[in-house]
């Protein structure tokens, strides 16, 4: 048995592999089994996430102009909107080349994207078209250029702009220097504080961690490094002043999709996808492997069911997302030992 295997106490392969949920199918077979993606299995899974389940589900409750819902309230509707359904879409593997979803896409990077910053916004500029530049917010930049890179944009102009502006806006300071002034830093007190935004730091690992390790500039590659520094020194959800304590609560129980929320399991995901393996994870690396259940499985603790178009699993039964997220976390710490 493979080592970490070993730290199962069942295996629940099998089941992460049944065709109910095609999305959780493939990512184990390219993510866990390390299946090419010529192999006729993920080809299978491919084609049937597009066939049933969640995701034509989503796409058949799309608007004409490539929107779920009001156009306008993309981000504000809360978690019924387009920005939503794409974060929604881009986590199952939905497939990019789909006009359906190339339309959804273009139409967020034009309503979204601030054409001065190339952040993205939570309202759209009615004066100047794009995003208003105002309303930029960390966690939605990186939540929407981590979608907008697995749906096929990578190298897009406006997503490699959107990139930069990670790289040279993004913060990772810990409330004990002097916070920078201008804008956006004089904007949005939550989101650009004193102390870094705990929930912008992870969105925005989460989209640089995308972009393929051949690909990354030297600015990416630095902003990674400070961004995973910082939440080492946090351990990555304790207080980095008194790592006693817990800077919320929320962040152990486990849910799947997150939306602009983050848990202590995306956290490891997202470090271990970029190849980390520090002594400062293991309090969260033991949270994970307490939460195993004897079956191998982990339980799906939070959810925003009922505010989703479509549910996402049950709350409280066991779940293949965090089942998934929980094994790959495991088998990359093994692979990086």
């Amino acid at each position: 048995m493979d080592t970490w295997r070993s730290l199962l106490k069942a295996d629940p392969i099998d089941w992460l592999l049944e065709e109910d949920n095609p999305s959780v199918r493939l990512l184990t077979l390219t993510d866990l089994l390390d299946l090419l993606e010529t192999d006729a299995r993920v080809i299978d899974a491919r084609r049937a996430i597009m066939q049933q389940g969640i995701v034509p589900s989503l796409l058949e409750l799309r608007e004409s102009g490539g929107h779920w819902g009001e156009a306008d309230r993309f981000y504000v509707a809360k978690y019924k909107g387009t920005v939503w359904q794409l974060l929604i879409l881009a986590e199952l593997a939905a497939e990019p080349a789909d006009p359906r979803i190339r339309a959804a896409c273009e139409f967020i990077l034009s309503n979204s994207q601030d054409l001065e910053s190339s952040g993205f916004s939570a309202h759209r500029s009615a004066t100047h078209g794009g995003g208003r530049h105002r309303e930029v917010i960390p966690c939605l930049t990186g939540n929407m250029v981590w979608s907008l890179i697995r749906l096929g944009y990578l190298d897009d102009e406006r997503i490699q702009r959107a990139i930069t502006w990670i790289s040279s806006t993004q913060r990772f300071d810990d409330g004990d220097a002097e916070a920078p002034t201008g804008w956006p830093y004089d904007k949005a007190e939550p989101c650009w504080g004193k102390h870094s935004c705990h929930m912008g730091v992870v969105k925005s690992l989460k989209a640089l961690a995308e972009i393929p390790e051949n690909q990354r500039s030297a600015a990416v590659q630095d902003t990674i490094s400070e961004g995973v520094e910082y939440l080492l020194k946090h351990h990555l959800f304790k207080r980095s002043h008194d790592l006693s304590r817990v800077s919320k609560p929320g962040w152990k129980r486990f849910g799947f999709p997150l939306m602009y929320q983050t848990d202590v399991l995306e956290i490891l995901d997202i470090i271990t996808k970029l190849g980390y393996n520090d002594d400062r994870m293991q309090e969260a690396i033991d949270l994970v492997l307490s939460k195993q259940g004897a079956d191998g499985r982990w339980v799906l603790e939070n959810s925003f069911n009922g505010k989703f178009l479509v549910d996402i699993e049950t709350k409280g039964s066991p779940s293949k997302w965090i089942t998934l997220r929980a094994l790959r976390v495991l088998k990359r710490l093994h692979d990086h030992a």
